[in-house]
Formats: structure tokens, sequence, C-alpha cells
């Protein structure tokens, strides 16, 4: 009979890509930061029945369970497979502070949770490898053509340069400034996102790959601010990445209004973050007391949330 914990957790937490989405997928390399205020605790239990999930977005039957928790599903099924136990009789609850579908890594973060307890409550050891094979699975069904940086990011304490089939480096952000957050309220459409991309690939090939390079040549600047300090740099870098983002149609009407309304209100940069159509935007500033009165500019011009993280203490958080 195999061991089993009464009560086991997994945990992990949100991030933000700075800067490389959408390139990412492309071999360009991206910038991300873990988001260690916004965690998500996965708890695994002994359940009479079929394997019941209990979370914001979902409290019933797992098989019951609506399609945009497949991938979930998929990971569960293939952890129980791996480990030759019933995917039965689990009781699994989901308490999360990161918002769904904004770009704050939400899907990867879950799965990373699941994983995590699922192998805690079996009493197996789990590597990173493992972990990150798992939560790919989950991933490819929610995103179709992950880039693996949302589930590097979502378990890692440090930002993370990233490039697609490359180890991840994590890097240090002691720019002396802050990043404010901002919710659209708008779900946002990664995959939707993705895939318009690659039709623009296949329809507009070298002036789509053109737009790819050139925000790949903004994260190689971008690292280069952050290691030198120079956050007016940086904000620059990150006005032009929202620009083209925009040409690669990944923007929409709320985050280009929350992008200008901070870049009025006296930020250094502002783009959006993640998937886009929809989400989230991040903006830059030079100050606490900058970064207060972005946000309620952003508040103001529509954001029903906000957050002020202060970049130089991002890798001790």
């Amino acid at each position: 009979m195999t061991l089993v914990k009464n009560v086991a957790k997994g945990t992990a937490h949100g991030k933000i890509i700075l800067i490389g989405e959408h390139a990412v997928v492309y071999n360009m390399p991206a910038i991300a930061l873990p988001f260690t205020t916004a965690t998500i605790t996965v708890e695994v239990s002994p359940y009479q029945g079929k394997s019941y999930l209990e979370s914001a977005c979902y409290c019933g039957s797992l098989d019951q369970a609506p399609g945009d928790l497949a991938g979930l599903q998929a990971c569960l099924t293939a952890v129980c497979a791996d480990l030759d136990q019933s995917s039965d009789h689990l009781y699994i609850k989901v308490d999360s502070m990161i918002p769904a579908e904004r770009g704050m890594g939400s899907s990867a973060a879950v799965a990373t949770a699941l994983v995590k307890a699922l192998f805690h409550y079996f009493q197996v050891d789990l590597s990173s490898e493992a972990l990150s094979a798992y939560v790919e699975i989950a991933e490819k069904i929610t995103h179709g053509k992950p880039s693996g940086l949302d589930a590097t990011v979502v378990n890692s304490i440090a930002p993370v340069y990233f490039k697609r089939n490359q180890l991840p480096k994590a890097i240090p952000l002691n720019v002396d400034g802050y990043l404010i957050a901002a919710d659209t309220g708008i779900k946002g459409h990664t995959k939707e996102a993705v895939g318009d991309v690659a039709k623009l690939v296949e329809t507009a090939k070298v002036q789509t790959m053109d737009i790819v390079h050139h925000l790949g040549q903004l994260t190689h600047q971008a690292k280069k601010a952050i290691m030198t300090n120079n956050l007016p740099g940086l904000g620059e870098i990150l006005n032009q990445s929202h620009q083209l983002l925009k040409d690669l149609t990944v923007s929409n009407p709320k985050l280009d209004q929350l992008v200008q309304a901070a870049q009025d209100a006296g930020a250094c940069g502002a783009k959006l973050t993640g998937g886009g159509r929809g989400g989230c935007m991040i903006a830059l500033a030079q100050s606490n007391q900058d970064a207060s009165n972005i946000a309620q500019k952003l508040e103001k011009a529509g954001a029903i949330e906000t957050w002020i993280h202060p970049l130089g203490e991002a890798n001790h958080d």
C-alpha cells in the first residue's frame, strides 16, 4: 500500500514579463520577473469518490470541469500515471492570488503548485526537470505553443533572462526604480494572440520577423540598461517595445489607453505585459511617490487593480 500524506501542499507565484513576450516564441530572448506578491497554493487530500476541485472559478467533480481546466486535468493524469497512482479519490483545493488570464502566469503557476502538491502527497521526490515537463503538458493545452517562460519564472526566486531551448539565466535586478503593474479587467487571450502572430509570420514573414528581431534587440538593450542602472533608458526601451507589440496586433484599445495614461502621468516607460489582447500593462517610475501617482492615474483611467514593485529588491524577495 502506498503511503500518502493526509494533506499536501504545493506553492508557486506569478510573473511579470518585463520585455520579450511573443518574440520569445521565435527564439528571441525575454526578461521576466517573479511576482512574489501574488501567490498560489494547491492542497491535495484524500477524497471519497471521483476527484473534486475547489477553486474560485470552478467547484465540482474534476471530470466535469470546464474546458479551460483541461491543461490541469492532463497534468494530473500524467503525474498519476507516471507514479502508478489513481487520479481519483483526491480533493484538490486551489487558493490563488494571481488573477487568471491576465498574462501573469496563473496557468503555469497552478500547474506548478499542483505537481508539487501531488508529489508531496504521494511522498515522491520531484526533480526540477520533471516539474518542467509536467507543467509543459498543461501549458501546451492551455496556450498552444508556450515558450516555457511562464513555467520557469513561476518557480524562480530571481529575475530570469530566458531564451527558448537554452537554460534560463538568473540576473540581478538592482536598477533603482519601481514597477507598476495594472490590470485592464479584460481577460487576456494568449492562445489567440500567439496564433495570430504565427499567421502573420506565414502571410507577411519578412515584415513580421523584422519586428520580432527588433524586439529581440530591445531585450538585449534592456539587459544592458538594467546592468548599468539606466532607468530612463529602460523606460524608453519599454515604450518602443509596446509600439512593436501593437504592430504585431497583440495589444488592444484598453491596454493602449493605460499605457498612454502612465506615460502622461510621468512614467519612464510603459507597455503591455504577457500575451496581450487584455490582461495587464506595466510602467516604470523613479520613486515610490511617482509610482503611487502613476498607479492612481491608471486606476482613474480604468485599471481595476494596481501593484507597485520595488525593482531594486525584486531579487531579494
